[in-house]
């Protein structure tokens, strides 16, 4: 959606509200923190295909087998010894507990919760069974602890299994609500009143305009008070971006300068829904509105490779505007590292009066 030309026009404002404040946290509707985990975010808790799962639940079993090792150590070098013997049964057995759970987990999914447990207890069983074998195929372990080794992967499997339990109710609606209530109990209507402002003047003179300012009024509620998903397109917080700056225009006329930068090959990224518009929000909040003069904006997209990188800056006149709270850069940075983990990166830099934020997500 391209952006609109308008033309500048002198408003009534209101006394801006200092703190931290998304459009989101204003208009979500609050979810009660009692309800039960939605079907689809349970799924998650087999989802053991993401790098950071995996690099989590390695570590954890080879801590285990580090401190085991100690039990029948005479000394460093004989730990070490121990050490790398278990781990030539533990990584392995991992590993295929890891894959067989990633490819089955569409299946594992529509099993009842006590077989999902059951299930998953199982398959570490016959993966600590599966490491045994290997090292007594090589001759390594004589005689072959087989009931041990079971015991051990069984046990091992369920403690990652109630991480990636704790992992995805982290990740559903009702969770994410219950840390982020401070947000959904505030409304700003700040942004709210100046854009039905500006449709009232637009009315009689130009009809069209007040039409189009309410249509995006109209899709941004939308999208707020909408059934929280999981993830978005970039493209589609792209367009929602260009109709909350398309409402801003209006009201800000030359003081608000926006340049996009937009990679065609980047729009299928995922992130969260409405995670860019309150950067987008942030950046006019506290560069356009304190300032008399404006600011510019630059929101920019570009596909590396695997990732995709966002930036979203903007200028800030010296002497002008107060600084938030952070509250929604908190917001945007857990949810991000919620749906990709180890796969987001989030940074916020100031220098030489530009503020920029800088996400990396998977492509």
């Amino acid at each position: 959606m391209p952006a609109r030309s308008l033309e500048t026009m002198t408003l009534p404002d209101y006394p801006p509200n200092f703190e931290e404040s998304t459009l989101h946290g204003g208009l979500s509707i609050p979810v009660d923190i009692g309800e039960a985990a939605s079907p689809s975010s349970r799924s998650a808790m087999f989802d053991a295909c993401h790098v950071g799962v995996v690099l989590r639940a390695v570590l954890f079993v080879e801590a285990v087998v580090g401190v085991g090792a100690m039990f029948g150590a005479n000394g460093v070098l004989d730990w070490l010894l121990w050490f790398s013997l278990l781990t030539g049964g533990a990584l392995p057995a991992t590993l295929a507990w890891l894959i067989v759970v990633c490819a089955c987990k569409k299946r594992l999914m529509q099993l009842a919760p006590w077989g999902q447990w059951l299930a998953g207890t199982l398959l570490g069983a016959a993966a600590g069974a599966y490491g045994c074998g290997l090292l007594a195929l090589m001759g390594l372990l004589q005689p072959a602890s087989w009931w041990a080794s079971a015991a051990a992967g069984a046990l091992l499997s369920a403690m990652v299994l109630a991480g990636l339990f704790w992992r995805a109710k982290a990740r559903t609606p009702a969770a994410t609500a219950a840390r982020l209530a401070e947000l959904q109990s505030r409304i700003r209507p700040h942004f709210l009143f100046n854009t039905l402002n500006s449709a009232i003047a637009l009315v009689r003179a130009e009809p069209a305009k007040a039409e189009t300012v309410l249509e995006d009024l109209s899709e941004l509620f939308r999208h707020a008070l909408a059934d929280p998903a999981e993830s978005v397109t970039l493209e589609q917080e792209i367009v929602l971006a260009q109709r909350y700056l398309a409402i801003e225009k209006i009201r800000f006329g030359e003081r608000l300068r926006v340049q996009w930068s937009l990679d065609p090959h980047a729009g299928l990224a995922r992130l969260p829904p409405l995670l860019l518009q309150p950067l987008v929000e942030n950046a006019v909040r506290h560069g356009v509105e304190p300032s008399a003069s404006g600011a510019q904006l630059k929101i920019s997209t570009l596909r590396r490779g695997s990732s995709v990188v966002i930036k979203v800056s903007n200028t800030t006149p010296a002497g002008v505007g107060e600084r938030g709270h952070g509250l929604a850069l908190a917001n945007v940075r857990e949810r991000l590292m919620l749906l990709h983990d180890v796969q987001a990166q989030f940074r916020a830099v100031y220098k030489d009066g530009i503020f920029q934020i800088r996400l990396e997500i998977p492509a």
